[in-house]
């Protein structure tokens, strides 16, 4: 990870460069960043199986003033066509968490082999509950009654009641900035507006807690659908909550955000999602 000939600045444009989502590094961060002098850069973690590698790198930055920067990268291989994808985080826990949030590239086995027909017996496994019948056997087309049930199942596991949470524990972390970068990420146009971007610039501390997370069926493709809860804590004592639903149920399997205000507009945007094929 480390070049001798590199310099700190050719360093800092290769590693933004090729971040899918050096958008997102809050502002400050980067102006931060044009005055540094010196770098390096080690793993931090990594993990490897036969479907999904990933591993978590450090890069630590020594500023003009004396002070010093560390940024997350994050390397993975859960794309659509397996390829390495390139991450960037200002905090660690974002790191840990948008790691735990990876899953195998479609159609990859836990072996990390492919069936003969590249994956696409097992997805239709997953939806009608039974795999392909052996030689001499004729495997009828499912009936239109059978996937209606299929789908039904789906969207009751994906509108069902979560469990009572644990109390929250609110962390004072730049919240303010967080609220913004979720806004800015989030692609649904029904997305909170103006009003809710204001009120959460008095926000001091916050917490994030999953709500739903799950791999579903849909359209013989294992799509993965995650619901968090973001809580904020404003300035004058109140709570104001965003739902953010992260899915790869789009037509090339990319992940996909969407915020919105309350649960259930949360929850129901799922099922659209997972009815939609």
């Amino acid at each position: 990870m480390n070049d001798p000939y590199e310099t700190t600045e050719t360093h800092l444009e290769r590693l933004l460069g090729r971040a899918l989502n050096s958008f997102d590094l809050p502002d400050s961060v980067v102006e931060r960043l044009d005055s540094a002098l010196a770098h390096d850069s080690s793993l931090h973690s990594s993990h490897h199986s036969a479907a999904l590698h990933r591993s978590t790198y450090r890069h630590a930055y020594l500023l003009a003033d004396g002070s010093s920067l560390t940024l997350w990268e994050l390397v993975h291989n859960s794309g659509r066509d397996g390829a390495r994808r390139h991450e960037l985080y200002a905090d660690e826990d974002e790191a840990r968490l948008a790691a735990s949030r990876l899953r195998p590239a479609r159609g990859e086995r836990s072996d990390g082999g492919r069936g003969a027909d590249g994956g696409q017996a097992d997805g239709f496994a997953a939806i009608f509950g039974a795999g392909p019948e052996g030689p001499g056997h004729d495997t009828p087309d499912a009936e239109p009654d059978d996937s209606l049930d299929a789908d039904l199942e789906l969207l009751g596991r994906l509108l069902a009641t979560p469990p009572v949470p644990p109390a929250r524990t609110y962390v004072p972390d730049d919240s303010a900035d967080h609220a913004r970068r979720l806004l800015r990420r989030a692609e649904n146009p029904d997305r909170p507006g103006e009003e809710t971007a204001g009120l959460l610039r008095a926000a001091f501390a916050h917490h994030i807690g999953q709500a739903f997370g799950r791999h579903c069926p849909a359209d013989v493709r294992d799509a993965a659908f995650t619901l968090y809860e973001h809580a904020f804590l404003l300035l004058d004592g109140t709570e104001l909550s965003l739902w953010e639903v992260e899915h790869t149920a789009t037509p090339d399997g990319r992940h996909m955000c969407e915020v919105y205000e309350d649960e259930r507009t949360a929850r129901e945007a799922m099922e659209h999602r997972a009815r939609v094929r």
